[in-house]
């Protein structure tokens, strides 16, 4: 494992363990936290295009103003906030279409128990093991078994959901039903049947993802609009809004994304 690196939000400083190897299930991404501070960490989750697992291994935490355990936040969830104290937790996205094998329900905008959708033990097995590469290795195979065991999408959902992550959310939903060979009325019902979302939403969720992170990178919002999509600030400033509940200068600063590069950093996916 690369040696753990360090993320400052203005309240703790995190710890952050990433995998050692790629992880061989396509669509996982995975890395451990750790926040031991004596100050209270206090988060605004920014939505991201997955499934997000949180696997708590310390202290139950305050989201939404509801002690949990561990608990899974479904697609584009509404104002998701989370605190807490001496922090230590795995986090785990799954793109929609592993999630819809893995967990087999539609969790789109909720935030729910992870035993009442997965009730593997988790968060006790995890607990068990001191090294993040057994943790990470754990998680791996128990999402693995599950997987294989699970009911997939239809390859053309797959094939609709990879372009608009590629093409960054900036595609045409009639372009993409044809590129299926499906009529815009099936693809529609059989996207938002086994994702969750419309073809429309996903969409725009991607390119949010796409245009916070450029955000945080320290773009102006007139250069992301511009080039993210967007018919002109204001919309960029309307998306940004709907989604994470804060403006774009706002989701410029937000913590939340302070650690995606250390944690979640991938290669983008070329356009086309």
């Amino acid at each position: 494992m690369r040696p753990a690196e360090w993320a400052r939000d203005g309240a703790a400083v995190w710890g952050i363990a990433v995998p050692s190897r790629p992880i061989r299930l396509p669509g996982v991404q995975m890395a451990g936290f750790v926040g031991d501070t004596i100050d209270q960490i206090d988060l605004t989750v920014v939505p991201y295009p997955a499934v997000t697992l949180f696997v708590n291994l310390r202290e139950r935490l305050l989201v939404n103003g509801v002690a949990r355990g561990s608990v899974v936040a479904g697609l584009a969830p509404q104002g998701m906030r989370v605190r807490g104290q001496d922090v230590e937790c795995v986090q785990i996205r799954l793109s929609p279409e592993v999630a819809h094998a893995v967990l087999g329900t539609d969790l789109t905008g909720e935030i729910v128990p992870l035993e009442d959708v997965w009730p593997t033990g988790l968060s006790d097995r995890l607990r068990a093991l001191s090294s993040w590469n057994d943790r990470f290795a754990l998680v791996e195979a128990t999402l693995g078994k599950q997987y294989e065991a699970g009911r997939t999408v239809d390859p053309e959902v797959a094939f609709a959901w990879r372009r608009m992550d590629a093409r960054r959310g900036q595609v045409r939903i009639d372009q993409l039903a044809d590129e299926t060979g499906w009529s815009r009325k099936r693809l529609w019902s059989r996207f938002r049947g086994q994702l969750g979302l419309s073809p429309k939403r996903a969409a725009q969720l991607v390119r949010f993802d796409h245009a916070v992170h450029r955000l945080a990178a320290g773009e102006s919002p007139a250069s992301v609009a511009a080039e993210s999509g967007y018919a002109d600030q204001a919309h960029l400033h309307h998306e940004v809004k709907a989604f994470a509940g804060i403006t774009p200068a706002a989701a410029a600063n937000a913590p939340w994304l302070a650690v995606d590069e250390v944690a979640w950093s991938r290669p983008h996916c070329a356009n086309g």
